[in-house]
């Protein structure tokens, strides 16, 4: 649902991570798993630091030498690593593809305008679409938790209409506008640190590292315990009572 949620499967033992933990799933996937795993929903330690390493690198660099092209060769160096160190390995390259892609754009931009706050400026339209997104499908009732949930499940729509299960539809509601509230919070905490140009960089990059993976997780795990499948079971409506004879 998020820039940072990439649901591959990589290779070695256990065969994928879900092998790890029983139920378990990686990023959204999560979501349809019998349990919760912190470390595989955000794609593993190794998806962690493919995730956050380049954004780090740029900061240090750029609070270190106050300069923008060794500070974007640095990022890009970092995310191109990783994906070579992946094809070597032969293992899944997805998320670190992923990752370069979102590179690669703050790149070029903070290379065209000259500015080191662009590298930033691509995540916050990334933002400002998911925000919408998530709010539009809620105010037409289609929350996009939901609407996740039943692909994952391979579970019908049904939901949106049937009056038995008001509060599943609820929760899946609730769960949509609390993704919108993480996009809305992180543009509102970044947003401004990003009109404040060069002097406030290290500030929106500690700020973009800080609301990324971690609030990611954080709402992911509460969304799992809304509408989890012990959650959503406990929603549904059970079967229709009897009539007397």
């Amino acid at each position: 649902m998020a820039a940072d949620d990439r649901p591959e499967v990589p290779g070695g033992e256990p065969a994928s991570p879900a092998d790890a933990v029983p139920g378990a799933g990686r990023g959204v996937r999560v979501l349809a798993g019998e349990q919760f795993s912190l470390v595989e929903a955000i794609g593993g330690v190794r998806g962690l630091v493919e995730s956050v390493l380049p954004g780090l690198v740029f900061v240090v660099v750029y609070l270190a030498t106050r300069e923008l092209v060794p500070s974007l060769v640095a990022s890009g160096a970092v995310a191109a690593v990783a994906v070579v160190v992946r094809l070597l390995q032969r293992t899944p390259a997805t998320q670190a593809f992923s990752g370069v892609v979102g590179v690669v754009v703050g790149m070029l931009w903070a290379s065209r305008t000259g500015e080191a706050q662009d590298f930033f400026a691509w995540g916050l339209w990334v933002n400002g679409a998911w925000l919408t997104g998530t709010a539009v499908s809620a105010l037409v009732g289609w929350p996009v938790v939901g609407v996740v949930v039943s692909l994952l499940r391979g579970e019908d729509m049904s939901w949106r209409t049937d009056p038995r299960r008001a509060v599943l539809r609820r929760r899946y509601l609730g769960a949509t506008w609390l993704w919108a509230g993480m996009f809305a919070a992180r543009l509102a905490v970044q947003l401004p640190l990003y009109l404040q140009g060069e002097d406030a960089v290290g500030w929106l990059g500690t700020a973009r590292l800080a609301m990324g993976v971690p609030l990611f997780a954080l709402v992911l795990w509460v969304t799992w315990l809304l509408v989890g499948p012990r959650a959503g079971a406990a929603a549904r409506p059970g079967p229709p009572p009897t009539p007397p004879r």
